[in-house]
C-alpha cells in the first residue's frame, strides 16, 4: 500500500529533499520510509479552559503511535472556548472545520487522531474529517469532576442558571453566589452536566468515530491517558485498513447517533452538529429524522439537566455503552466504528452498576424524551424543544406573545417592574439566528423577568431562533426556521398575538390569520438589530451560512473535496 505521505517524502528531487531535510530535526532517516504520519489535531488552548489538559492526552496518543510505528505529528488547530469567545463560539465552528480540513489536506499526513472536548471543537473536528477523508479518530477530552458547594454538588452550567435566577429572586445571597465560583470547576475537563460537550463526546461513539467505552471518561482519570495512548496505536492500523470516514460513516450511523442523543437525554445543540456532519458526508439526514427516530426513545441517564447526576456518575454507572445495551434493539446493527466493527458487537460486556444513575428500560427517567421537532405558523421550517427538560405542565400551552426585537432588547426591559407580563406569556425573542446575531448564540433560555422570579415563576413557555446551552433547562422553543434575519415569520410576531405550543401534535402556531401575518412588515427595531458586517469571517458568514435545519453549516462547505493536492510547493 502506498501511503500518501509517500508524495511528498519519496524519491530524490530536490521536493523530496526539502520535505525530509527540514522534518529531520533529529528524526532517523527510516522515519520518511513506509512509516505512517499521524497527524494529532489538538484543540488545546489556554483560552479554551475546557481542552487546556489536551497537550497531556496528545503525549499519550504519540506514546501509542510510537509503538504501533508511525510517527506522531501535533497540529495545533483552532480551538473555540464556549464560555469565553463573543460573540459566540458557534459563528466559528465552520471557520474552525475549514482551516482543520485545509490543514489535514495540505500536509503530508496519513492519518488523524483529532482532540476536542469544548462544545464546538469536537463537531468542527468531525466536520473536517468528514470533508478530508483520512483514516481518523476522536479522543473526547472527558468531563471535569463534581465540586460541591454547601455541601451539595454543581453541576456546570445547569447551576450557573439555577443560582443566577436564585439571586434575582432574592433567595441567594450575591456573596454566596459569588462563593460558589470556585467550586463550580472542580479540575480539568469540560462540563459535567449532559451540555454539548458531553453529549457530542457521547455521540460521536455512537456514530462510531471513539473506540468504544472511552466517551465520557472523566479528564483526570489516568484511563484517558490508557485509551488515548490506545488510540494512537489504532490510529496506524485504521491506516493499513483504509479505514476512512466515508467506509463506515452511513445513515446507520446517523441512526445510532440519535438514538444515543435520546436514551442520554442529550443537547439540542447535537442536532444542528450532526446535519453538518451528514452534508459533510454526503449523507441524506434531515430534522424529521431526529423526531422519527428519537422522539420514542426512553431516557435512561438521570442526569442534569434533565435528572440529578453528573457524569463522573454515568462513568461509575457503567457508561455509554450501558446505555445502549438497554437500547440495543433500537440501534442499527450495521453501523461499524473506528474498530472495523459493529458498535452493537461492543455491547455484549456492558452491565448497569447503579440503576439510580442509569435507569434500566423498564424504568425509564423520561417514556419518551427524545427532541421534539415543531411545525407551524411561527416555524414552517421547524423548531425544536427537548421535552425531558421542560416543565409537563407547559408542553402544552397557549399565551400572549412578549416579543424582544434583539438580545439588547431583552436584557434592557426583562426586568422593568412595568413590563406586561404574567406567568401565561410566552416570552420571543428574534433576531438571534445564523444570520441575524451572527452565528445562532446560546442565548434561547432566557432568563424570567424578576417580578415573576419573585412570585415563585421558574418557567415559562420561550421561543427562539437562536440555541440554547445543553446545560440549560426549560421550556423552551428554539432553532426557529427560517430566523427572523432570513425573513421568517418570527419578524412579524407583535406583542399580545397569541402563540399556541402543542409539543404532542409537534405544533408551534402564532394565532394570526395567514393574510394578516403575511401582510405585516418585519419589525423595524428588529432588522436595525440584525448584524452587518462589513469584512472578515462574519461577513463571509453571514453571506453564506445556511438555515438551522440544514445544519448551519456555509453553502460552500458542504460536501468533501478528498485528501488530493495536486501541486507541489517549490
Amino acid at each position: 500500500m502506498q501511503l500518501r505521505s509517500a508524495q511528498w517524502y519519496a524519491g530524490e528531487d530536490r521536493n523530496a529533499y526539502i520535505h525530509r531535510a527540514w522534518m529531520r530535526r533529529g528524526a532517523p532517516g527510516d522515519a520518511f520510509a513506509g512509516r505512517p504520519q499521524i497527524a494529532i489535531a489538538n484543540t488545546a488552548s489556554d483560552l479554551t479552559p475546557c481542552n487546556a489538559h489536551l497537550t497531556e492526552v496528545a503525549q499519550s496518543v504519540k506514546n501509542g503511535v510510537h509503538e504501533a510505528g508511525g510517527i506522531p505529528l501535533e497540529l495545533p488547530v483552532v480551538s473555540l472556548g464556549e464560555t469565553q469567545v463573543r460573540p459566540t463560539a458557534m459563528l466559528w465552528r465552520n471557520m474552525a472545520a475549514m482551516a482543520t480540513e485545509e490543514m489535514l489536506r495540505a500536509n503530508p499526513i496519513d492519518g488523524i487522531v483529532l482532540l476536542g472536548g469544548c462544545d464546538k471543537t469536537i463537531p468542527s473536528l468531525l466536520m473536517a474529517a468528514a470533508s478530508v477523508d483520512l483514516p481518523a479518530v476522536v479522543v473526547p477530552g472527558g468531563p471535569m469532576l463534581t465540586g460541591t458547594f454547601r455541601g451539595a454538588p454543581l453541576g456546570c452550567g445547569t447551576d450557573v442558571w439555577r443560582l443566577s435566577e436564585e439571586v434575582r429572586a432574592g433567595t441567594l445571597s450575591p456573596d454566596d453566589f459569588a462563593r460558589s465560583e470556585s467550586a463550580m470547576i472542580r479540575s480539568r475537563g469540560h462540563c459535567n452536566t449532559m451540555g454539548t460537550a458531553s453529549t457530542m463526546a457521547l455521540v460521536a461513539e455512537a456514530l462510531g468515530m471513539v473506540v468504544p467505552g472511552v466517551a465520557g471518561t472523566p479528564a483526570p482519570d489516568s484511563r484517558l491517558l490508557e485509551a488515548a495512548h490506545g488510540t494512537g496505536r489504532l490510529a496506524v492500523g485504521m491506516i493499513a485498513a483504509d479505514r476512512r470516514p466515508s467506509t463506515f460513516l452511513t445513515r446507520a450511523s446517523f441512526h445510532n447517533a440519535i438514538v444515543a442523543l435520546a436514551a442520554v437525554g442529550g443537547s439540542t445543540n447535537a442536532v444542528v452538529h450532526l446535519l453538518a456532519i451528514a452534508g459533510r458526508l454526503g449523507v441524506d439526514l434531515t430534522l424529521d429524522d431526529f423526531d422519527r427516530i428519537g422522539s420514542s426513545v426512553p431516557v435512561l441517564v438521570d442526569l442534569l439537566p434533565a435528572g440529578r447526576f453528573l457524569m463522573d456518575d454515568l462513568h461509575r454507572a457503567g457508561g455509554l455503552r450501558a446505555v445502549l445495551r438497554e437500547v440495543r434493539d433500537l440501534l442499527d446493527p450495521g453501523a461499524l466504528t473506528v474498530t472495523g466493527r459493529a458498535l452493537v458487537d461492543h455491547l455484549e460486556d456492558a452491565p448497569i452498576w447503579d440503576t439510580e444513575v442509569i435507569r434500566p428500560r423498564s424504568e425509564p427517567l423520561v417514556a419518551e424524551g427524545g427532541i421534539a421537532v415543531l411545525r407551524g405558523t411561527l416555524a414552517p421550517g421547524g423548531a425544536l424543544i427537548k421535552p425531558a427538560a421542560a416543565s409537563p405542565h407547559l408542553l402544552r400551552h397557549r399565551g400572549r406573545a412578549v416579543v424582544f426585537d434583539s438580545i439588547e432588547d431583552f436584557h434592557a426591559r426583562v426586568d422593568d417592574p412595568d413590563l406586561d407580563v404574567d406567568a401565561d406569556s410566552v416570552l420571543v425573542l428574534r433576531g438571534c439566528g445564523p444570520k441575524g446575531y451572527p452565528g445562532m448564540p446560546e442565548v434561547s433560555n432566557m432568563p424570567l423577568p424578576k417580578k415573576l422570579l419573585e412570585q415563585g415563576v421558574r418557567d415559562m413557555v420561550r421561543v427562539c431562533d437562536g440555541r440554547m446551552s445543553g446545560t440549560a433547562y426549560g421550556t423552551v422553543v428554539l432553532h426557529v426556521v427560517p430566523e427572523a434575519a432570513a425573513g421568517g415569520p418570527l419578524a412579524r410576531v407583535r406583542t399580545g398575538d397569541l402563540v399556541s405550543l402543542d409539543v404532542e401534535n409537534r405544533r408551534i402556531d402564532v394565532e394570526v390569520p395567514e393574510e394578516e401575518l403575511a401582510r405585516r412588515a418585519p419589525s423595524e427595531a428588529a432588522i436595525a438589530a440584525f448584524a452587518r458586517p462589513e469584512r472578515g469571517w462574519q461577513r463571509l458568514y453571514i453571506d453564506h451560512v445556511l438555515q438551522a435545519d440544514t445544519g448551519a453549516d456555509l453553502d460552500f462547505l458542504v460536501g468533501s473535496s478528498g485528501s488530493e493536492v495536486t501541486r507541489e510547493s517549490h
